[in-house]
């Protein structure tokens, strides 16, 4: 009992602690759709996404006509030739998968590049952020855009566009709204290809 008593005592003396400091939100999904720099480096993330998929796509096509002479030939093929037949769409497959890893597994090229060329950028966002939290006693800064769990927070401690004026850009005349300003949060995405493992494993 005591030691229940000792955890809610300690909960609320946090709570009363956290609700006694100022706090403000952001929403980063605005603010990354309205930086240039931000934008530009998505579109440039796009095209590699783009270019990556045609190769991945080659390879799949190569590997499924593999498996479609295979198909064809095989009641004809000696036993010799078509564990030999085999072992190359083993290979192929691997290849693939291996390939498909590279470019869009975790830490492979997307992950890489996104980090080069959003990087910089998020820093900015960040580091602006960071001032006027430093300059108006904010606590805590709570991001308000649709990836987050914030459920309401009034308008009035929106820092947003603060933000965007500390980075240089003209906030925009309509609402602030994660709904009417649809852009990339802050938080680190990873492409996803269209190829997956499934249709390398298709009976040959």
């Amino acid at each position: 009992m005591k030691k229940t008593l000792s955890i809610l005592l300690l909960i609320l003396a946090s709570a009363h602690f956290a609700f006694g400091q100022k706090y403000a939100c952001v929403n980063t999904e605005y603010v990354t759709a309205n930086v240039p720099d931000f934008q530009q480096a998505e579109k440039r993330i796009a095209k590699y996404i783009e270019e990556w998929q045609k190769e991945l796509d080659a390879k799949f096509t190569e590997l499924d006509n593999l498996k479609k002479a295979y198909q064809q030939e095989a009641y004809l093929l000696p036993e010799g030739l078509k564990k030999r037949r085999q072992d190359d769409i083993k290979t192929k497959e691997e290849e693939v998968r291996t390939l498909q890893r590279q470019r869009f597994g975790t830490g492979g090229d997307l992950d890489k590049k996104r980090e080069e060329l959003t990087r910089p950028v998020q820093d900015r966002i960040y580091s602006a952020i960071e001032r006027i939290a430093h300059e108006k006693g904010y606590a805590f800064v709570f991001d308000k855009s649709a990836s987050s769990t914030v459920i309401f927070v009034n308008s009035k401690y929106d820092i947003s566009d603060q933000v965007l004026e500390i980075l240089g850009y003209k906030p925009q005349d309509n609402a602030n709204d994660a709904d009417q300003q649809s852009g990339p949060s802050l938080g680190k995405g990873g492409g996803r290809s269209k190829a997956t493992n499934s249709e390398m494993n298709k009976k040959y």
